[in-house]
């Protein structure tokens, strides 16, 4: 039998269908369309209840701001903020997303290596809880824009080069993230003499898809080198599997190791505040596609109706995933490259999967596609945004409906809109 274990927990294999929070994905694939994003809502309650409840109970004083960049739509916002948590929104326009979802400004924290006024301006409007101070013209453009005093955290680039993709990394030496240790004096001297800045702590992150604990602890141990503050803020970066090769490890050992180096290098009368983004999300979420063509042309093409138009993580990072063809549990393996419809060489799902016996019009699922995927949504070639689906106790819900083919043309000006005939 296929192996299910990258599916969200709900997943169970029913006839030649698969079921995901009771909901059976070939009748979802007909409702709604391919390609589809399927979220297991009750699976994403739980994992931010482990974060959140993981955390208080180690740290009492304490916050999970989830990393809005892994999945910026306000159906997302609004189940989060259902369950208590803050948000992390990088510029005005995630900040945006978040508030019109009805998330607490108090909860929520600004990030961004190059803010605008107008970012600025937003978060100083709606009085969020921090503004991360991620370099010396953050506290100039502050300092200038700000009409009461404002609560920011310094961002220090900690000199950790983790164990990553070098797109994830943020947290080296060359990293454009964030002030350099050594600059980190001159930049608490500078915000000191800034009347409208109230320097309340630091923040670190290291990167993304990490799956080795000892980096988190190095990254505690550098920022406690910089003297003592009242909030610390350790970002985020926990890794996932995407393979059933990969090993990572659970929110449940992250959080252990974050708060005992927090406790033994920080002390415990802090507020401590983390930034879970694709850790939360990722393992939650599957992408629906059909097989549209079929091509031999040294390895097997499988191409599917959607791609690089909704999954750029193995163009852009390499990442594989693991892609299951619905129904076809027991029959042959074939090695195929799962691409996409994009005109684009590029255009690839995940090269060399192994397929059980693909036939065009066959329902392929994609998992651990809930984190980034929609982030980066395009409209290459035309391609028209897939809908977000959150199922739970056999009931299907739209958090986001497809693109329509006249969005397309909804900030042209002067066309006169006529689809094809």
């Amino acid at each position: 039998m296929t192996d299910l274990s990258l599916l969200p927990p709900s997943a169970v294999a029913d006839g030649a269908d698969i079921r995901i929070g009771g909901c059976s994905l070939a009748k979802l694939a007909t409702e709604f369309g391919t390609p589809a994003f399927v979220i297991d809502e009750h699976a994403l309650r739980e994992r931010a209840r482990t974060f959140r409840r993981g955390l208080a109970a180690r740290h009492s004083r304490s916050r999970v701001c989830f990393a809005m960049k892994s999945f910026p739509s306000a159906s997302m916002i609004s189940v989060l903020a259902s369950e208590g948590l803050g948000f992390d929104v990088v510029g005005a326009g995630e900040l945006y997303i978040a508030l019109a979802a009805g998330a607490d400004p108090a909860g929520i924290v600004m990030h961004g290596n190059a803010k605008s006024d107008w970012d600025m301006q937003a978060a100083l409007e709606a009085q969020i809880g921090y503004i991360i101070v991620d370099g010396m013209d953050d506290i100039e453009r502050i300092d200038r824009l700000a009409r009461r005093p404002t609560p920011v955290l310094l961002r220090v680039s900690p000199g950790i080069e983790s164990h990553t993709h070098a797109a994830l990394a943020t947290g080296g030496k060359a990293s454009k993230f964030g002030v350099p240790v050594e600059q980190v004096p001159d930049a608490l001297a500078r915000m000191q003499a800034a009347p409208m800045i109230r320097m309340h702590g630091l923040h670190a992150h290291i990167g993304s898809q990490i799956v080795n604990l000892q980096q988190f602890e190095a990254e505690v141990a550098a920022i406690a080198t910089l003297g003592e503050f009242e909030v610390y803020d350790l970002g985020g970066g926990l890794g996932v599997r995407y393979e059933h090769g990969d090993v990572a490890p659970t929110i449940e050992e992250y959080l252990q190791v974050l708060v005992d180096a927090a406790h033994r290098h920080l002390g415990t009368e802090i507020d401590l505040i983390i930034e879970p983004g694709r850790a939360l999300v990722a393992p939650v979420g599957v992408t629906l596609y059909r097989v549209l063509t079929m091509k031999q042309s040294g390895l097997l093409h499988v191409a599917v109706d959607g791609g690089m138009g909704d999954n750029l993580e193995y163009p852009l990072y390499g990442q594989r995933f693991t892609p299951l063809v619905v129904g076809r549990w027991d029959e042959p393996q074939v090695l195929a490259d799962l691409v996409g419809r994009h005109c684009e060489s590029g255009d690839i799902v995940t090269p060399e999967a192994m397929l059980r016996n693909p036939h065009i019009g066959d329902l392929v699922v994609v998992p651990v596609t809930g984190a980034y995927c929609f982030t980066m949504l395009n409209n290459y070639n035309g391609a028209l945004r897939p809908p977000v689906i959150y199922c739970a106790d056999g009931r299907a819900r739209l958090g986001v409906r497809r693109e329509s083919p006249e969005e397309l043309l909804a900030r042209e000006l002067g066309v006169v809109a006529e689809g094809p005939g």
